[in-house]
């Protein structure tokens, strides 16, 4: 079910907009004046659009799976994201989802189709929960860069999903990394860049064929150089870290009003309803627990300071973005249960990221209760989420931290889901979530594996070996090496 709050106490009120579409609020009855006339309860509906609470999915995913059929990966290493190894394993697939996973032992019911994956490994698809693909697509032209409404610091009213270009071939090239599902999110120039979407990993004409079902919507916030640089450059506010925070309260003191004045006029029915506002809309949204907060942010202390207004306004802070300095206070945002989204390599390319370490994950992980989470930022790095994941391992061992192979896979499947909440649905593989499995040529860790086969929901929509599986945008053709064989596989393999 989509995370949308009911504002309010009217739930009749919204019940009856759910039902009808559109929604009468009537004032308290009376009893009839002395002179007979009727004061018999007056009813007022809002035209179409004008009450969010009509209709709470103006956009809904129209997302279907691909093509399967039951399948049986035998013989692989399996890991399953939730700290289990299991040596010539077995992961059943039925219906779209995982039925089942065990030791060679396992029963493979009858007229599934078998995949060998002997001597490969097998593990959740990979999800990557920082992307700009289909808003800053390929062909990297100003025509297509959707991805930064920099406009006003504060964009909260505009979602990436509306940006988003389906064809852009970076999907594909993800696709044959492992990756299953993406957030999209909108730039960082603002303190508010609008809402982020979840989708996934399949070809599609349409971002509504591509919408993650169900998935809560995010926030992107930006704090630290980006928005003061924007803006200052403009010789507006905010210039400085103080004029971030200014813009941050002062929004959240907008929404709380907007959503009290909904919720007044919903409870009594009296006077004019709030006038729609889309940017206090989204962050009411933050506020009442329905939209989760994504937050770019490099520094510990301004990290810090974000928890504090999070406190102020009684809102959660979900994930913190980049995080390059996350590795200082792992333990105050195991505490708050806050996610730390972050890179192994990169730093130095601006101020707020000199301070950055290769063993971030591994030291943020080390905390009791936490969430390290490697992502991408990058067309090219979500095609090699794997091999940063394997870098912060090798970097954290090297610290002398016990990690396991078992354990750091979470990095890039459970703990990523659990980052945009959808870990109830994909990241690991366990029986009734969805069949998103990533068949590896090697540990997933090495540098020489490759995703061999990629099932989203179940269905094969890469595999390395078959050009069939293997979509190729026309944007594509003509381009370096399009067409020659590669690491001797077929034609197209990439």
């Amino acid at each position: 079910m989509i995370r949308h709050a009911l504002r309010g106490p009217s739930l009749a009120v919204v019940a009856c907009a759910l039902a009808l579409a559109s929604c009468a609020t009537t004032d308290t009855a009376s009893p009839p004046a002395a002179d007979g006339s009727s004061s018999a309860p007056r009813e007022r509906t809002l035209a179409r659009g004008l009450d969010y609470a009509a209709n709470l999915d103006p956009y809904p995913s129209t997302y279907q799976p691909l093509p399967r059929d039951n399948v049986a990966i035998v013989g692989g290493t399996v890991l399953t994201g939730t700290d289990q190894k299991i040596e010539n394993g077995v992961v059943l697939m039925s219906d779209g989802k995982v039925e089942a996973v065990g030791p060679a032992s396992t029963p493979v019911p009858a007229g599934y189709r078998v995949v060998d994956a002997r001597g490969r490994y097998v593990t959740p698809g990979v999800i990557d929960v920082h992307s700009h693909l289909g808003v800053y697509p390929s062909p990297g032209v100003s025509g297509m860069s959707d991805g930064n409404e920099a406009t006003s610091p504060n964009t909260a009213q505009v979602w990436a999903e509306h940006s988003i270009w389906p064809q852009d071939p970076g999907f594909n090239t993800a696709r044959a990394g492992g990756v299953t599902t993406l957030q999209i999110l909108p730039g960082s120039a603002n303190l508010f860049g609008g809402r982020s979407v979840t989708v996934r990993n399949i070809p599609s004409i349409s971002m509504q064929g591509m919408k993650f079902p169900g998935a809560p919507y995010g926030v992107k916030m930006a704090c630290g150089e980006n928005p003061s640089r924007v803006y200052g450059g403009r010789n507006q506010s905010p210039a400085t870290g103080m004029g971030n925070v200014a813009g941050y309260r002062a929004a959240f003191i907008a929404a709380q009003d907007y959503r009290e004045k909904w919720d007044k006029w919903r409870e009594t029915g009296e006077g004019s309803p709030p006038t729609r506002n889309l940017q206090n809309e989204t962050l009411a949204g933050v506020l009442d627990g329905s939209i989760m907060v994504q937050n770019h942010c490099y520094r510990a202390d301004e990290m810090m300071v974000m928890l504090d207004i999070a406190n102020e306004f009684g809102y959660r802070v979900t994930a913190f973005h980049h995080a390059i300095e996350a590795y200082k206070i792992a333990p105050q945002l195991a505490a708050a249960g806050v996610c730390a989204d972050m890179w192994t390599g990169w730093w130095g390319f601006k101020m707020e990221a000199l301070d950055a370490v290769e063993e971030n994950a591994a030291l943020v992980d080390a905390a009791e209760g936490s969430c390290a989470v490697i992502h991408s930022d990058d067309a090219q790095l979500t095609q090699r989420l794997n091999q940063e994941a394997a870098a912060a391992l090798a970097a954290g061992r090297r610290a002398g931290l016990n990690i396991s192979d078992e354990h750091a896979i979470s990095w890039i499947t459970s703990n990523a889901a659990r980052s945009i909440g959808i870990g109830d649905q994909t990241g690991s593989l366990e029986a009734g979530k969805r069949g998103d499995v990533v068949i590896w040529s090697a540990s997933p860790f090495s540098i020489y594996a490759r995703a061999d086969q990629v099932f989203i929901d179940g269905a094969l929509t890469f595999d390395r070996f078959d050009p069939r599986y293997q979509p190729v945008s026309d944007f594509e053709l003509g381009q370096p090496g399009f067409g020659l064989t590669a690491a001797t596989v077929n034609e197209g393999a990439r």
